[in-house]
């Protein structure tokens, strides 16, 4: 099954992607099968500005016709590994064990301040204005918190 995503640096707040597309997988299967071909499509989506998929244990791609930044990462979404502008044939050492991986357009990683460690949040456009309220809640949350104590 193929979603879009958007995806937004939660430490640095800033967007990577607002139109990413996904591999959902149902099973291992689907993983291995179904991520694989969105993975290896020969030109860049026209619209789309990244692609997000699961980890495919064994299976790897090359052959890509164009550069891409791409990001590692963990089951929470937290950035383990970057690697930026990774050009068409190049084979690359991956030095994590990640859960998913996330292909960007070249700059975006320099664009956005992406750094190790960042948390990323990964949600479907329609989700986008209920998630960046929520961080807004969180964040003077803690405000209050720290303001609260320096009085104190």
């Amino acid at each position: 099954m193929r979603a879009t995503f958007c995806v937004f640096n939660h430490t640095r707040e800033s967007f990577l992607c607002l139109s990413a597309i996904g591999a959902l997988p149902k099973s291992s299967a689907d993983i291995s099968e179904g991520g694989q071909e969105l993975w290896a499509e020969a030109a860049p989506p026209a619209r789309e500005d990244g692609m997000w998929l699961m980890r495919s244990p064994g299976k790897y791609t090359v052959g890509r016709q164009y550069p891409v930044d791409r990001i590692y990462l963990d089951q929470g979404n937290r950035v383990l590994q970057l690697i930026e502008h990774l050009d068409p044939l190049q084979i690359i050492a991956v030095h994590c064990r990640y859960a998913s991986v996330l292909d960007v357009r070249i700059r975006t990683i320099y664009s956005s301040r992406t750094r190790v460690g960042d948390k990323l949040l990964i949600c479907f456009p329609e989700d986008v204005q209920l998630k960046w309220e929520e961080l807004q809640v969180q964040k003077t949350w803690i405000r209050q918190e720290i303001d609260s104590c320096s009085k104190g």
